[in-house]
C-alpha cells in the first residue's frame, strides 16, 4: 500500500529563515516545526510572513514549487502610498522588472484583512505618508517578486503575507503554529498509446 506522504501547514513569523540549517542569528524552520525529514515546498522571504507547505514527499514538493503546475499563490501586501487606478492596472497587465516581465495577476485594493496579527518588530510607519493593503494572486514565484512588482509601479512594499498557496490557507494559524493537512492528490501518469500493427507494409 503506498505511503501517504506527509504535508504541513506553517503561519512563519516575520524574522525566520525559511530553511531548517542554521543561519547566523536567524531563528530558522527547525525551532518551529519538530517534524523530521519535512523540507519546504518553495520559499518565503525572511522578512516575509505567512504560509509555508512542507512535505517529506519529492513529488509534492515538486507540484507545490514548480510554477509549471501553476498552483496559484495569494499575498496580503501592505503598501506605502494610495494606490491610483493605473497603478493597479499595471500590476494586473504584467510589469517589465528588467531580468523578465510578470506574468498577469489578479490584484485588488483591499481594507486591512480580517484577524491579523501583529508583527514583531511592527511596520515603519510615516506620519502624513498613507498605507493601503492589495490582495495579490499569482501563478509565479520568482526571488522577491511581489516586493519588486509593487516598487516598480511606485507602491513599496511595508509588509508581505502569504496567506493562501493552491487550495491550503493560513487560516486558523497563529505565528509559528502549524498543522497537518492532506496532500495533492497523484497525478495520474499518461496511459501509454497501443502500438498498432503495420499490417506487413509501410504507408
Amino acid at each position: 500500500m503506498p505511503r501517504t506522504p506527509v504535508l504541513i501547514l506553517l503561519n512563519k513569523p516575520y524574522g525566520v529563515v525559511c530553511q531548517f540549517s542554521a543561519a547566523g542569528a536567524h531563528a530558522t524552520l527547525a525551532g518551529i516545526v519538530p517534524v523530521p525529514r519535512v523540507y519546504p515546498a518553495g520559499r518565503l522571504d525572511t522578512d516575509s510572513e505567512g504560509l509555508v507547505v512542507l512535505t517529506d514527499d519529492g513529488r509534492q514538493q515538486a507540484r507545490i514549487a514548480d510554477p509549471r503546475h501553476k498552483l496559484e499563490k495569494g499575498y496580503w501586501v501592505q503598501v506605502e502610498g494610495t494606490p491610483a487606478p493605473e497603478q493597479v492596472e499595471a500590476l494586473r497587465r504584467g510589469v517589465d522588472l528588467g531580468d523578465f516581465v510578470t506574468r498577469p495577476a489578479t490584484i485588488a485594493v483591499i481594507g486591512e484583512p480580517p484577524g491579523l496579527w501583529a508583527r514583531t518588530p511592527p511596520i515603519r510607519e510615516r506620519r502624513h505618508i498613507p498605507t493601503a493593503w492589495l490582495d495579490i494572486r499569482l501563478r509565479e514565484g520568482r526571488n522577491r517578486q511581489v516586493r519588486r512588482m509593487t516598487a516598480r509601479v511606485g507602491l513599496p512594499t511595508l509588509r508581505l503575507i502569504r496567506y493562501r498557496i493552491g487550495p491550503w490557507s493560513v487560516a486558523g494559524l497563529a505565528p509559528g503554529a502549524w498543522r497537518e493537512d492532506h496532500p495533492l492528490p497523484e497525478i495520474a501518469a499518461p496511459a501509454r498509446r497501443r502500438r498498432q500493427p503495420d499490417g506487413g507494409g509501410r504507408r
